[in-house]
């Protein structure tokens, strides 16, 4: 079973393992609402693949003639104490409001497309950087592929995308969750997470060249009613494109993960792609990400979908 239903506000999609929609207006971009047929397990956070802004691994500067202090990215709390700056805004989730939708359903699969221009740059240069995400349910699956692609309207040396992978976590005390996994930093106990912490505290992932891991897989094992539950991970199947991942606590398990990082020219682009979804095991997930490894993007026609790599 697929059933794809369209409104002016949503695209929602069903099959036989899973239920969720895709925002139109409001709190916008990724999947919400994702819930696990199977077990009845629901997403915990504010949806999946969550996009937000651009921006370069510099601090601000006051003294430079375009500095604009409302675009000032405000080091310390949930940003923690690493040095960065915006490129451009606004924010794609809370800010833009309402984002053009195509759908194309093929045979066994349905697929949505999303995309955004930015408006606001900041230091002198030129909005008008695009993201596009696509996302592919497949009929068989427990979760769902995406990725975020990011074409550029500025040269700049390092241009980081930020989203959340795979998406924030509620909880009070660890009451909806047993454990989260960090392919780069093992199974953490939900007493881990029991005070707040900055995102530069503990359990921030760097990318460093000669050490890429070979999976980058992040999220946790949901518990409900105090029960062992399924886990529901986010799977970046090309890690060299990961330039910084958190999982720190404030107020919720916050996911962030910036993709790039990297020199870009003017029209340049440069994406990820990611298997988000339900898994009973690590095990499981490990072999569906070992099947799509090295997946930087997916193209979609109404005949169906296949991998892109390089």
């Amino acid at each position: 079973m697929l059933t794809v239903r369209e409104d002016a506000e949503a695209v929602y999609i069903e099959t036989d393992h899973i239920v969720g929609h895709i925002a139109k207006t409001g709190y916008v971009s990724g999947v919400q609402g994702f819930t696990d047929k199977a077990t009845g397990a629901q997403e915990l956070g504010f949806g999946l693949d969550i996009a937000d802004f651009l921006l370069e691994p510099l601090p601000d500067d006051p003294a430079h003639p375009q500095f604009d202090p409302a675009q000032q990215y405000v080091l310390g709390g949930p940003h923690g104490g690493i040095a960065k700056r915006y490129v451009e805004l606004p924010q794609i989730c809370t800010q833009a409001g309402r984002l053009p939708c195509e759908v194309t359903q093929g045979p066994g699969f349905v697929a949505v497309h999303q995309w955004f221009t930015w408006t606001e740059a900041t230091y002198g240069r030129q909005a008008g950087s695009r993201w596009d995400q696509t996302l592919i349910f497949p009929a068989d699956t427990r979760y769902f592929l995406a990725s975020d692609r990011i074409t550029s309207a500025n040269d700049v040396e390092a241009l980081i995308f930020r989203l959340d992978m795979p998406g924030h976590l509620q909880h009070t005390q660890g009451d909806s969750f047993s454990e989260v996994f960090l392919s780069y930093g093992g199974i953490l106990p939900a007493e881990r997470f029991a005070a707040d912490f900055a995102p530069d505290a503990q359990f921030l992932y760097r990318r460093s060249p000669g050490a890429i891991p070979t999976e980058m897989i992040r999220g946790y094992r949901t518990s409900p009613e105090g029960r062992p539950g399924p886990w529901l991970l986010g799977m970046t199947l090309h890690p060299a494109i990961v330039y910084e991942a958190w999982c720190h606590q404030r107020g919720y398990v916050c996911f962030i993960q910036e993709i790039g990082g990297l020199p870009v020219r003017a029209g340049e682009a440069f994406s990820a792609a990611y298997i988000v979804g339900w898994f009973d095991g690590l095990g499981e997930a490990r072999e569906t990400y070992a099947r799509y490894r090295g997946t930087t993007d997916w193209r979609v026609t109404p005949e169906g979908w296949e991998a892109v790599t390089g």
